[in-house]
């Protein structure tokens, strides 16, 4: 017997691991059976759960329930991150409080305290993933630096070097001051900062009393100026082009280039140019072939290339000291307040400089010419479609791709130097070494390269690598191309592009045939989660408070294509609500003797009421099979959420009791089997999203006899058990019933009271229903009566109009309220809703709030106004109802 309340935190580790015992999660790399592939983008072996982790995973893990259901040999494919600067940082802070540090170890005994941590601490992440339901083949979890995939790494390098599309080069950078690292544009972090913008003076030389006049954020740099850039366009300079003006500090002079990247709108006009500092800048500079002066060393200290005064000193305290400067030589025309974004590392928290320095890179525009006209033809497919846009706009104009770190925890580039800086890159020591005899004719010293590859290196490989690759195996050539990935839109670029350019250059075939990009889970406000905001929501707690089921079911069902996920606790209790409904049901099932009968047959039902359900689960099944393909995740939750809550549970169920507790004992015999065949039907359809509960049930309601959930068929449902006839007039009552509830609702009309309708108009078949179905109507909609149409209707002042479908009602509400008083309720609550329409309106017409306001605070009114109007809407027709304006 069921337990009367659901209890998530007691059945759902019970559940997994029988789950794990059994091997549910395993493929089968020798069936017979389709193929189905998923990657998991791998988490950071330093993470933990979080809200988008959530979302990721649950609908992962949807599909992956639904292919294995329908029949499909299955492959989620697990595996962490080994995130070489997260995860760096968090042993160096284990290390700092033991009083020491990685530079006192040595790189090789720090590496051994990283793999020491990882098997300490690492697994963290994929245990909480359990917590979430997640069914991967745990058994082929795979790690970015483990052997087999470090070995594709390496081959992947070696091959790029030799075909010249990965080289050493002296570019700008995103430097880190603390971390003394390059890191990538996903680990630079834009703030909004009150700042100031300092007009400078450049005296033209030759030209006594003349100024070229400079807007600039950071006026420390102007001491790597070699160049100032004027729009050609632009009148007031172009007198000057050619020309060349005094570096202010300096004895430098730089020239008046014209470039359209100087905007006649923004500033003066006129822009510094410092190319070794600025990323815009370095293009200009390239252009015009201006030299590149880096004043910075490593922690963004000024450097020996600025005059003396300022050498050693910090770039902030150099600031300070160059604009007092520049005031003493009347070079600082005005300062005006400027509202920027700062860049900053999102470990360290320092701010990100531009920085020029020696660094590998891969040659992606090259790479990704293949990937380009793959999702051009169609080979991926991005759902929404409009990603793709994003997608050709990147990829389009791609830049070179920086993948070494100066850290020391990653895949070490396999780069050997002789004594004479010639560089070997091969994939072992020992090959360097031959490589480096068969050059030189006898053994030389070799010094391998200190850096590290970008994390986002390995990760590119991780579609075949994780497969096998380099090796031929059985996995690869069966489950690559992986069917589908999901993932934020958040790393398009840096991963989902990456993968594409590297599975077509080493497969010959794209990683994946679909792309799904699902949005950013963001607070009820839909304001981002931030620790600096307080409102982010753990996925664990809610867990534990709420169940799984319920996390899961509302991450579906707010997960519509394009749109962020606004998370509220309140959604998450009404689904944990969904989750009890249905465990209730089930109880009801129970008490009732309703079991499962395999030679129940639903095509055979007699019932017109069980013809009707039986109908609208096939309907329901077909809806949410067709949504899942489209991955359409909140269309199958809505479905499945309204056919469970609504039409089974308060309209079925409802209807089913008379006959359940009644004396006919053919109709109770089939509408037993009927229940508990609908039931277990629904408990697959559901078991995709909610796989704790329903699992559960299925349990129960085959008396445990059944198998596991997880390793049954989706239900093949035949169209043909729609009767339409059924449907219709079942459909009809409902709505009947709902009208009459909704009435008695507006007019505020005691649960109990019980009022009498009369019957102005129902037509043939109508007529026939409403007989057929008298006493359900009347126990369902309180009435104490439904006259017939030929019976003298009562005092007009007294009765609203219910109109369904070819029959009109007249509900009798004397004795039970007072109209007049209602329907002044109803007046003046539309009243203050139009009111409240005028202010949301006058919100929205005024263009200074549209131009000051967040996205979020003109959403959240939009949202308002559409809240208000439905309100509204809803009044109206209660007023039209008894009479009222």
């Amino acid at each position: 017997m069921l337990d009367k309340t659901f209890n998530p935190g007691a059945i759902e580790p019970v559940i997994y691991t029988a789950w794990e015992k059994a091997g549910a999660f395993a493929c089968d790399p020798k069936s017979a059976k389709r193929p189905f592939c998923i990657a998991m983008p791998p988490p950071n072996v330093t993470g933990s759960l979080h809200m988008g982790h959530a979302l990721n995973h649950t609908l992962q893990d949807i599909l992956t329930r639904f292919e294995r259901m329908r029949g499909r040999d299955v492959l989620w494919q697990p595996g962490t991150d080994h995130a070489g600067i997260a995860t760096q940082m968090v042993v160096e802070r284990n290390l700092a409080a033991e009083k020491t540090d990685r530079r006192a170890l040595g790189r090789a005994k720090f590496i051994e305290r990283v793999w020491q941590w990882k098997a300490e601490s690492g697994g963290t992440i994929t245990r909480q993933l359990r917590s979430l339901g997640a069914s991967p083949d745990w058994s082929r979890e795979r790690f970015t630096m483990d052997e087999g995939l470090s070995a594709a790494v390496r081959k992947v390098f070696v091959s790029l070097h030799r075909e010249g599309l990965i080289y050493r080069d002296k570019r700008l950078v995103n430097w880190d001051p603390k971390l003394h690292t390059a890191v990538s544009d996903l680990e630079v972090e834009s703030r909004e900062t009150k700042g100031s913008l300092w007009y400078i003076k450049y005296p033209v030389v030759g030209r006594d009393g003349e100024y070229v006049t400079v807007a600039t954020t950071r006026p420390e740099t102007m001491l790597g100026d070699t160049g100032v850039a004027v729009n050609p366009e632009d009148a007031r300079y172009k007198h000057l082009i050619g020309k060349h003006v005094a570096l202010p500090l300096t004895d430098r002079r730089i020239p008046v280039v014209a470039d359209e990247h100087a905007d006649p709108t923004a500033g003066s006009g006129a822009v510094k140019i410092t190319p070794a500092h600025d990323f815009n800048d370095f293009e200009v500079g390239r252009r015009h072939n201006l030299p590149l002066i880096n004043i910075f060393d490593r922690d963004a200290k000024l450097n020996d290339g600025v005059p003396a005064p300022y050498r050693g000193l910090d770039r902030f305290a150099a600031r300070k000291q160059v604009l007092a400067d520049l005031e003493a030589a009347g070079l600082l025309e005005k300062t005006e307040p400027h509202t920027l974004m700062v860049p900053y590392g999102d470990r360290s928290g320092v701010v990100i400089e531009p920085w020029l320095t020696d660094q590998w890179y891969v040659n992606a525009k090259e790479l990704a010419k293949a990937a380009i006209e793959a999702v051009e033809r169609g080979a991926t497919v991005f759902v929404p479609r409009q990603w793709e846009n994003t997608f050709f706009e990147w990829m389009r104009n791609i830049q070179p791709w920086c993948i070494s770190r100066q850290i020391w925890w990653g895949h070490q580039i396999p780069a050997w130097y002789a004594p004479d800086g010639r560089v070997f890159v091969e994939e072992t020591e020992d090959a360097a070494k031959a490589a480096a005899r068969a050059h030189y004719g006898n053994d030389v010293v070799l010094t391998r390269d200190d850096d590290v590859l970008d994390t986002w290196f390995s990760s590119a490989l991780w579609p075949f690598s994780t497969l096998g690759w380099p090796e031929e195996t059985i996995e690869l050539s069966r489950y690559y191309p992986t069917d589908v990935l999901v993932t934020g839109f958040d790393i398009i670029f840096f991963w989902v592009a990456r993968m594409m350019m590297m599975g077509c250059k080493f497969m010959g075939e794209v990683p994946f045939k679909t792309v799904y990009i699902h949005a950013l889970v963001r607070d009820e406000r839909g304001q981002k989660m931030s620790k600096s905001k307080g409102n982010i929501v753990d996925p664990l707690a809610i867990i534990g408070k709420y169940g799984c089921d319920a996390l899961r079911f509302t991450l579906t069902a707010l997960a519509a294509q394009g749109r962020d996920v606004k998370l509220a606790e309140s959604r998450i209790e009404g689904y944990r609500n969904f989750a009890t409904k249905l465990w209730n049901a089930a109880r009801f099932a129970e008490m009732n003797e309703c079991r499962l009968d395999p030679k129940f047959d639903p095509a055979k039902a007699k019932l017109t009421l069980n013809k009707w359900i039986a109908g609208s689960l096939v309907q329901a099944a077909l809806r949410a099979t067709e949504a899942l393909e489209a991955f359409e995740f909140n269309a199958v939750a809505e479905t499945l959420y309204h056919f469970t809550w609504g039409t089974f549970c308060d309209w079925y169920v409802e209807f089913a009791k008379p006959l359940l507790t009644g004396t006919d004992a053919a109709a109770k015999t089939e509408t037993r089997a009927m229940t508990a065949w609908v039931l277990s039907r629904l408990v697959h359809l559901l078991h995709p999203i909610m796989p704790f509960v329903t699992e559960e049930l299925w349990k129960h309601l085959t008396d445990g006899r059944g198998g596991l959930l997880i390793q049954g068929q989706w239900p093949a449902l035949n169209a043909a058990l729609v009767d339409h006839d059924a449907s219709a007039e079942m459909d009809w009552v409902v709505a009947l019933i709902a009208q009459i509830r909704t009435a008695r609702a507006e007019m505020n009309v005691p649960p109990a009271q019980e009022i009498a309708a009369y019957v102005t108009e129902a037509g043939g078949e109508k007529k026939d229903w409403l007989v057929r179905h008298d006493a359900l109507i009347r126990r369902l909609a309180r009435l104490s009566r439904v006259h017939p149409v030929d019976a003298a209707a009562p005092a007009k002042q007294n009765t609203i109009q219910v109109v369904v479908e070819g029959a009109s009602l007249l509900l009798d509400f004397a004795g039970a309220i007072d109209i007049g008083k209602e329907r002044a309720r109803l007046q003046k609550e539309a009243q203050g809703v139009r009111a409240e329409l005028d202010k949301i309106a006058a919100k929205l017409g005024n263009e200074q709030f549209l131009a000051k306001a967040k996205a979020e605070a003109v959403e959240e009114q939009r949202e308002r106004q559409a809240e208000a109007r439905a309100a509204l809407s809803r009044l109206d027709a209660a007023l039209a109802r008894i009479g009222g304006a």
